[in-house]
């Protein structure tokens, strides 16, 4: 390894005391002051271009602008007649899926808050039935989200399949009891129940024509049942198949049924017989068998008028089969990537499209007539380990769950593509400057770089291996799409220089992935890397360590610099500042730290976590921080005075990925709660809420004070209830009661009042109470409403007990002090009455002669 550049044993640096483990580089050391100057340089012109019109105001807080959480888990799932909405499970909910723009319009959940077993949407597309684990049937108006209907299912044990009839007013629902019940829909009640079946009863259809008032139904026994409604028994019992019964589906003129089955073959029956006319083997376990309708369609290879079906199944890929000759005419091309089972398949005929779900829970939608996908939704991300924007607008997002697949996001309809590269789960993301081109490290020990073109598709351009250990972080270049750096837990980091190839806009995207080769390899730390960073000028390198330290090194040949001790755990983040000298620290013992790159030595500690800090990034134009951590919580700090301005809380589980949008006014969070948030700055908008809110007030103080003037006292106390400010309807009442005729000025306006406006006024008595010098306000007004206000109607105010039990203690205080100030009163009358002096007798006059 390596020696430090301008390592001096020296006890202090710079007149401050050196604590032990930093190195110090005084001004001497001419190479890496030229680095940092020129580091400085770029930073600053770097930020100008990426910001030529934020204001230097700096953030306070952020609000959720999106929050992208896991809609389906598993279970059924359905398309309505006209394609626009997805029906899908999601544990207790049910989640109605926009298509357009991808978002979850409702979610519908039984006030037990059981798990769904079951639920189907009507042909007509307007009633929605639930079944819970509490065998609770519910019936939704699913357009306004409220239940029209609750009732007992009946059965024994949970619902587990349900249909309608094309009528949409009968029900049936089959139980894992092995019993199956019809329900009147629009009359409310049970028309029938068939027993026979053994074992669940897992899927139940009714007879497309609903003249013949047929119900089939199949359990565990693997037969077909065909029940009569008309006379409630049952009509034949079906038998060709081994295994599972998964689908049935029926022709247009309702002579012909469709069974697949997960014994690999698919059966036609003729229903007038009841009998199979043929047996289709299809050499896959099938979950879903679809007939197609009776018409060319020369994309798909359907080129006579005959039966033509669509399986899906455990292979992965949509096949067309010709029902007369058990041929396979068409077969999806294999999508890259391991192979994922097809789990449910549903035609909405009318809309053109066709909707499949693999095993790993996409939702795929194609159109019918070409199977030609249209959009693709994750419904389930598992743990999130790193988000990323993408695209020189942001328009995109990079996912990296628990998975070796990536998943990429269209913010604007979130439509998602999977890429497949990596054999092993990824790890890590970062995308260089320009936004189209990123990179990804996986446990598999490989590197992967990814471009997306102007239609907004991605594909693997370039590969590289090397490491001995899983790669768990990667950094690319700054200034110029030049490199990128891998670090790994073989303890070395790789730097990767980007080929011209690569770059070239001739290069074609489908001439297979370029391999990579490693310029230079350098063993930094003794434990796990876990972090890497370039500066922004491209010549500085920083590594974060499990051994609790960071370091500095020289590129492109990895001199090391420097190294930053101080940390008490291993740092799980390390950030350069896009406008100073300056190095992020995140530590598992829960702070962060802010170093500089001139001497080493430490500026700031930031501790506010109750735990890991898990990432760091600058915001603000290198004024504030942005931290998340094993807690959930994602904080902002604003570096000059250490502050933690604002908090976030919207995660239930650890951070591990947090990025921000090159105009810093957006942030990016995902987390092992399985959720992505996207984050949007408000602080100019609360900003302009707080002037808008102070000149409102304003405007209406001044408008209060001229009602008072004009003795316009109703409106005057209407205006101050709205402003919800206590002591300015305190002001109110008491230049009322300045009035010569308070009493009857105050009863009359209080009486006026609005019964909103009055209840405001009584939880402002409470607070008046509470003060001896508001107290006779109060009391004025308590006593108008006791006097003209019913019992009946006083009783019916929302809290109304709450604040006679907080008025009474006060009001006997003050009773009780007016009592003993109108007994001194009275003392003092009585003294002042004994202390008078007795009229003085008058002198005798004396006559003028006597003199």
């Amino acid at each position: 390894m390596a020696e430090p550049v301008g390592r001096f044993k020296a006890k202090t640096c710079c007149g401050s005391p050196l604590q032990p483990g930093v190195l110090c580089v005084v001004g001497t050391n001419t190479r890496l002051t030229a680095l940092l100057r020129e580091e400085m340089t770029v930073r600053r012109a770097i930020s100008n271009l990426l910001h030529p019109r934020r204001c230097l105001g700096t953030p306070q807080g952020y609000a959720v602008e999106r929050k992208m959480e896991p809609f389906y888990k598993g279970g059924k799932v359905q398309l309505d007649q006209t394609g626009q909405h997805v029906f899908c499970v999601c544990g207790t909910k049910v989640n109605v899926l926009d298509v357009a723009s991808g978002a979850v319009l409702r979610s519908l959940e039984q006030e037990d808050q059981e798990d769904i077993t079951a639920f189907e949407l009507s042909p007509d597309d307007q009633v929605l039935v639930t079944a819970t684990r509490a065998l609770l049937l519910a019936q939704w108006a699913w357009r306004e989200g409220s239940i029209t209907r609750l009732w007992k299912a009946i059965h024994t044990a949970p619902v587990a399949t349900m249909a309608f009839d094309p009528t949409s007013t009968l029900l049936a629902t089959g139980g894992c009891d092995g019993a199956v019940r019809v329900w009147d829909i629009v009359r409310h009640y049970g028309t029938h129940h068939f027993r026979g079946s053994p074992g669940v009863v897992h899927l139940v259809t009714f007879h497309p024509d609903p003249a013949r008032l047929l119900l089939f139904s199949s359990a565990a026994d693997a037969t077909i049942r065909m029940w009569s409604l008309q006379d409630q028994s049952c009509l034949a019992v079906m038998t060709a198949h081994y295994s599972a019964v998964t689908s049935l589906t029926f022709s247009a003129d309702g002579h012909t049924m469709l069974s697949s089955g997960r014994d690999k073959i698919c059966v036609i029956w003729d229903l007038q017989s009841h009998q199979a006319t043929r047996t289709v083997p299809v050499f896959e376990s099938v979950e879903a068998a679809v007939l197609l309708p009776e018409e060319l369609v020369p994309k798909l290879d359907v080129k006579s008028k005959g039966l033509h079906f669509l399986t899906a199944g455990d292979q992965g890929l949509l096949r067309v089969w010709e029902a007369a000759s058990g041929q396979c005419v068409y077969a999806q091309p294999q999508p890259p990537g391991p192979r994922q089972g097809l789990t449910h398949c549903t035609l909405a005929q009318s809309a053109g499209l066709l909707l499949s779900v693999t095993t790993d829970h996409n939702l795929l939608l194609y159109e019918a007539r070409s199977l030609q996908l249209q959009k693709q939704f994750a419904g389930y991300s598992e743990e999130v380990l790193d988000v990323r924007f993408l695209g020189p607008e942001d328009s995109h997002i990079v996912v990296a769950s628990n998975s070796p697949s990536l998943k990429v996001f269209e913010l604007q309809t979130m439509t998602c593509q999977i890429l497949h590269g990596h054999t092993d789960i990824v790890l890590a993301l970062d995308v260089f400057r320009k936004g189209r081109l990123f990179a990804s490290c996986a446990k598999d020990q490989s590197i992967c770089i990814w471009r997306m073109n102007k239609a907004g598709r991605v594909a693997c351009v370039a590969q590289g291996s090397g490491h001995t250990h899983s790669v768990g972080t990667i950094c690319c270049s700054r200034l110029k799409e030049t490199f990128l750096v891998t670090g790994s837990q073989d303890c070395t980091v790789k730097l990767w220089p980007i080929p011209e190839a690569l770059l070239s806009k001739g290069t074609a995207p489908d001439s297979g992935p370029i391999l990579l080769q490693a310029q230079a390899t350098q063993r930094c730390h003794d434990k796990d890397i876990n972090s890497v960073a370039v500066a922004p000028n491209d010549k500085l390198l920083a590594t974060g360590s499990q051994d609790r330290t960071a370091k500095l090194w020289a590129l492109p040949h990895c001199q090391l610099l420097g190294i930053f001790s101080g940390h008490r755990r291993g740092l799980w983040c390390v950030q350069f500042s896009p406008m100073d000298q300056v190095l992020a620290t995140a530590s598992a013992d829960g702070t962060i730290k802010l170093w500089a790159l001139q001497d080493f030595s430490c500026l700031k500690t930031f501790e506010g976590h109750d735990a890991s800090v898990l990432k760091v990034v600058f915001v603000s134009r290198g004024t504030q921080l942005l931290s998340s951590g094993s807690d959930g919580l994602v904080k902002l700090w604003t570096i000059k005075n250490n502050e933690c301005v604002k908090t976030l809380d919207a995660h239930e589980d650890k951070v591990w990925g947090l990025h921000c949008s090159r105009l810093d006014d957006r942030a990016l969070t995902g987390a092992s709660d399985s959720c992505v948030i996207l984050w949007k700055d408000v602080t100019e908008e609360e900003q302009s809420e707080e002037q808008a809110r102070r000149e409102e007030e304003v405007v209406k103080q001044q408008e209060l004070d001229n009602l008072l003037y004009e003795k316009r006292y109703l409106r005057a106390l209407g205006l101050a209830i709205s402003l919800d400010r206590p002591h300015t309807v305190l002001t109110v009442i008491q230049a009322i009661r300045r009035d010569p005729e308070a009493c009857k000025k105050l009863g009359a306006t209080v009486l006026r009042l609005r019964r909103d406006q009055k209840e405001a006024l009584l939880r402002f008595c409470v607070t008046w109470n509470t003060n001896s010098r508001h107290c006779h306000e109060a009391q004025a007004v308590l006593g108008v409403l006791l006097r003209h206000e019913a019992p009946e109607e006083l009783l019916a105010y929302p809290g109304v007990q709450a604040s006679l039990e907080a008025l009474l203690p006060y009001t006997e205080r003050h009773f009780q002090r007016l009592s003993r100030t109108l007994q001194a009163a009275t003392f003092l009358d009585f003294l002042w009455h004994n202390m008078k002096l007795p009229t003085l007798p008058t002198a005798p006059s004396v006559a003028p002669s006597a003199l």
